[in-house]
């Protein structure tokens, strides 16, 4: 019997490492066959019809020498660029990390070419199989440098653009305080519609960005991606913070501030690249037309903290986090635009002003319960069109 036992024992000391052996076992298995198909081939001799080639123009910049071109391979082949044009012009050019890519190989082209400022220009890259890529400049002007002159301008712009309008919005608390409880009951749809305008105009922005990155990143997916992780996450914060009864008016603030500066990072980013692009009166439109708009942020931001009593502190903080975010955008789009991580920072915006209503949507159904009046009541449902219709008006000075 003891004897048995201690089998027994032995055998269960056992089974954990066997259990690791299994659960290795498959892995080391596809890695085999992965090397041996990478190796040895799939065994069908086809040659195939077309080289797959991909190169991705990722940035040009313009300086008193000529053109830089960043470029990138994403393609699954090794690339060789044989011939740069320029307005359909053969040029010269060097390149820093030779003429041929491997596969995510990037290289810097440097093309000595006195260009015209305001004329457009076309740059054709050729590959050794006779493939062409293209990229273009819009409106030939110098890219700007990050000297600290710059620096500082783009601060200021996203300071404009973003901090400023939150606070004049929150300038409004003290004639919103005046409201009775369904006046505020109504002021919170009105916050839900502001957002629910801000999540689709941010999703739009989001997918644009993402169809223009490199297809092998899959920048649409990530917008999608960005959204649904970042919904999840904050919900999980926020239950937990549930449970601690931390939740409150101050919160909700933040969060809502929070989630608004994610969307005025991608309107910094917007004007960023206009400044960056040359374009500085689409740049100087849009610094107007998303001033304006940002103002009616303000009120969603302030719309929880109708029942306590904030300090100047708090007003303080909410503005920055909802506004200060435009400041790096500004810098990002005017420096180091990428619209991979564009496209991701959108759909994380998004995803974070969604669970913001789905808070707000329970302040406003729990209040209502406790009134004994229905959550969606005509008043609600005026302030949320009334939220809406506000941001599509100051929207349209900022449409191009």
């Amino acid at each position: 019997m003891e004897t048995n036992t201690v089998k027994t024992a032995n055998t269960n000391r056992r089974l954990p490492r066997l259990a690791w052996l299994w659960g290795i076992l498959p892995l080391v298995l596809l890695g085999f066959m992965i090397y041996f198909i990478t190796t040895l081939g799939t065994g069908i001799k086809d040659e195939p019809v077309a080289p797959i080639e991909v190169l991705e123009v990722q940035k040009i910049t313009l300086n008193d020498e000529g053109f830089t071109v960043n470029v990138l391979n994403t393609g699954p082949e090794e690339v060789t660029i044989a011939q740069v044009l320029v307005n359909d012009a053969f040029w010269n050019a060097e390149f820093s990390n030779g003429d041929t890519l491997s596969r995510f190989g990037e290289t810097e082209i440097t093309i000595p070419y006195g260009w015209v400022e305001g004329d457009p220009y076309e740059i054709k890259l050729i590959t050794g199989n006779g493939l062409i890529f293209t990229g273009e400049v819009a409106v030939a002007a110098k890219t700007p440098v990050p000297d600290a002159a710059r620096v500082g301008q783009y601060a200021l712009i996203g300071f404009y653009v973003g901090v400023i309008p939150v606070g004049l919005g929150l300038l409004w608390f003290p004639f919103l305080r005046r409201f009775s409880q369904g006046g505020i009951q109504a002021v919170l749809a009105l916050t839900v519609g502001l957002l629910f305008f801000l999540v689709v105009d941010t999703l739009q922005e989001g997918l644009e960005l993402g169809a223009e990155a490199p297809g092998i990143f899959h920048g649409t997916g990530l917008v999608w991606f960005g959204a649904f992780l970042s919904f999840l996450f904050l919900l999980a914060i926020d239950q937990s913070s549930e449970k601690r009864n931390a939740s409150n008016g101050r919160i909700v603030a933040y969060k809502i501030a929070g989630g608004i500066g994610l969307h005025n990072l991608g309107e910094g980013l917007a004007i960023g690249a206009a400044f960056a692009a040359g374009e500085a009166a689409l740049g100087t439109f849009l610094v107007i037309g998303f001033t304006l708009h940002n103002i009616t942020e303000g009120i969603g931001i302030a719309a929880p903290l109708l029942n306590e009593r904030p300090t100047w502190r708090t007003f303080l903080g909410l503005a920055v986090v909802g506004g200060a975010p435009a400041i790096i955008g500004t810098w990002t789009g005017g420096f180091v635009f990428n619209e991979t991580f564009a496209a991701l920072f959108f759909g994380i915006g998004a995803g974070a002003i969604m669970q913001v209503i789905y808070v707000i949507g329970k302040m406003i159904v729990r209040e209502a319960g406790k009134a004994g009046k229905p959550a969606v009541s005509w008043l609600n449902l005026g302030g949320l069109a009334l939220g809406i219709l506000l941001m599509y008006v100051t929207a349209l000075f900022v449409s191009v």
